[in-house]
């Protein structure tokens, strides 16, 4: 389980995260390691392989944040000046997550399951464990 005085990102993630969106994500989590609990070696490694690919929520945010920018900055540089607050907005944004855990698109990510690695990773293992169990 995750410490609330572990200043790493998931554990800031998690803290601001509404304690109904945490208990949601770790019910999901749980459901799947049930799911997978029985099944084959070959089905329990390629649920393996989705969890190396599925993205957490820093990545989502940096990617949805750049998208942004860059958009901000096209548009600005193409079509009217005033599109160039949208970087600096974006911008501000991410100096805030990276300070203290939180920025606006937050809630709506995690409210679309969107998991830490940490969230990832503890599934993972407990599959990985359901493996070298067997």
């Amino acid at each position: 389980m995750l410490h609330a005085e572990d200043p790493t990102s998931a554990n800031r993630v998690r803290r601001s995260t509404a304690a109904d969106v945490n208990h949601e994500i770790e019910r999901r989590t749980n459901s799947n390691i049930r799911r997978y609990a029985n099944s084959s070696p070959e089905v329990i490694d390629r649920r393996i392989q989705e969890l190396d690919r599925e993205w957490d929520v820093e990545r989502a945010l940096e990617v949805n944040a750049a998208t942004v920018a860059l958009a901000g900055l096209l548009l600005g540089v193409t079509v009217n000046r005033k599109w160039l607050v949208l970087p600096g907005v974006v911008l501000s944004f991410l100096l805030q997550h990276g300070l203290q855990g939180w920025c606006p698109p937050l809630p709506i990510l995690r409210r679309s399951g969107v998991r830490t690695r940490g969230e990832i990773d503890r599934e993972k293992y407990e599959l990985k464990a359901l493996l070298d169990g067997r």
